[in-house]
């Protein structure tokens, strides 16, 4: 059950730069729609998140977190039992953060303000233990790094189709010819407009959709050797070497990483807020 503390309208004018909120949400749970007025940073503590906006999709597995914009219309599924502590921001305090959505890595320091903040009241007082928390919170918003875990869409309606299609299923052994016929386009001029309205390649963007499809499997604890062949990787290696080039590490380092996560957890005592606010 989505367990509710105070409705989204009261949270949105509570008069601090930064608030902070954690939720905990059951497998499967939806997040309809919606937007926020400030900039939102979603922190997937434990389980995996999926973030769809009108600009493409995005994977928050543990040990991350997603950066939104204000105003951004977004909507969140959980993969798997989730807890989620996110900061709100009003959008002045802000200005150095992107424009558009990216998943960001979190630094041991971010993690532990984060589950900190939780615990704060909405009207902290400032320079209280909780306002130095937010401040601080914000200078350390500043070095948070991007990570390739988006998966732009295209505009072009043929190829958007495709997308979503193989996002369904994805398949490392899709190929430009297989998509080019499909949707009825040259090979070459597939490719230029892939590239032009995705930014990245065919090669490349499959490989982070496949990326993507794995990450929630794994957090939930399939084994790598499974998920690489339901992929159409010939064996564990060849997903492995692909997995470590994309986010820098190996699923076997992941797993451990989101295990020891789910631990620490388990030690933070979370607030519920409105099911809006993830």
């Amino acid at each position: 059950m989505v367990r509710q503390t105070f409705p989204i309208d009261s949270f949105e004018a509570t008069p601090r730069p930064v608030i902070a909120v954690g939720n905990d949400y059951p497998e499967g749970h939806h997040v309809t729609p919606h937007r926020h007025r400030r900039c939102q940073l979603l922190y997937g503590a434990r389980g995996a998140l999926t973030v769809h906006t009108e600009q493409g999709a995005w994977v928050i597995p543990p040990e991350r977190a997603m950066w939104i914009p204000g105003g951004t219309l977004h909507e969140v599924r959980t993969i798997g039992a989730a807890s989620t502590r996110s900061i709100y921001i009003e959008t002045e305090f802000a200005a150095n953060m992107p424009q558009q959505c990216a998943v960001v890595a979190i630094s041991p320091l971010m993690r532990s303000l984060l589950l900190a903040a939780v615990d704060s009241p909405l009207e902290y007082e400032p320079g209280s233990r909780a306002g130095l928390i937010m401040e601080l919170l914000l200078h350390e918003l500043r070095e948070v790094q991007t990570l390739p875990l988006s998966l732009p869409l295209p505009r072009d309606a043929r190829l958007v189709r495709h997308c979503r299609r193989f996002l369904r299923q994805p398949s490392s052994r899709d190929t430009i010819d297989d998509w080019s016929a499909a949707a009825g386009m040259s090979r070459r001029g597939f490719t230029r407009r892939f590239r032009q309205e995705t930014g990245l390649s065919f090669a490349d963007w499959r490989q982070r959709a496949c990326v993507l499809a794995a990450l929630p499997r794994l957090a939930a604890g399939e084994a790598i050797t499974r998920v690489a062949l339901d992929l159409g990787y010939d064996s564990p290696a060849a997903f492995t070497s692909m997995f470590k080039r994309i986010l820098g590490m190996p699923p076997s380092r992941y797993l451990r990483v989101a295990a020891e996560e789910e631990l620490e957890l388990a030690n933070a005592r979370p607030t519920q807020p409105d099911e809006a606010s993830l």
